[in-house]
């Protein structure tokens, strides 16, 4: 994924699980859904047709397929009122093969990416338990997960890799791994605790 790409992708997870966590509404976080959802179809489709057979590019634009399809299913569900049941199966399809892109990165010695996308199945695990299976009780956390992975497995090395600052090393990937537990914890008790209190129409 290249860093524009996933900086982007971190913008529209911090919506993504601020709707979740009741924040924004479906509609309010729809159109960023779409326009990431675009770019994250567009951006790899050119990568396939240019890419002269190159087996390498091709694997690696597949990736990018799985977040622009999920973007594109919210936004279009989001405005059109449909059920999450489909995107929430398609989540665990998304799990599995990010399973498989964190065992590729892990062999190729890049643990921050290979933490990154287990990262990224374990969220896209809570959307299909969420989802799929209705588990509405883990709407916070999932809302925290979304949050905070936003956070530290796109927006920031995306920031990092583009200002010639990222690191790879199992240092700085179990480091932003207890971070981002740290994070969900805090957020995730916050926003279960701390809920504003409505208030009575004018």
């Amino acid at each position: 994924m290249g860093n524009i790409g996933l900086f982007y992708v971190g913008a529209v997870l911090i919506v993504n699980g601020a709707m979740l966590l009741g924040w924004v509404t479906p509609r309010g976080a729809a159109p960023l859904n779409l326009f990431v959802g675009l770019m994250q179809v567009f951006t790899p489709t050119y990568l396939v047709l240019t890419a002269g057979g190159d087996p390498a590019i091709i694997h690696a634009a597949a990736g990018l397929y799985l977040f622009g399809f999920t973007y594109l299913w919210v936004g279009i569900n989001a405005l059109a009122g449909l059920p999450g049941h489909g995107l929430g199966w398609f989540s665990l399809f998304v799990a599995a093969v990010a399973v498989a892109y964190a065992t590729q990165s892990f062999a190729a010695n890049s643990p921050v990416f290979g933490i990154i996308w287990l990262a990224w199945a374990a969220l896209w695990l809570l959307f299909f338990l969420l989802l799929g299976l209705e588990r509405t009780g883990l709407t916070t956390i999932t809302g925290a997960v979304a949050l905070v992975e936003g956070l530290l497995t796109a927006a920031l090395p995306a920031w990092l890799a583009m200002s010639g600052s990222f690191r790879e090393s199992w240092v700085v990937a179990l480091a932003g791994a207890g971070v981002g537990v740290v994070l969900v914890v805090v957020i995730g008790w916050g926003a279960s605790h701390l809920r504003p209190v409505p208030r009575p129409a004018p």
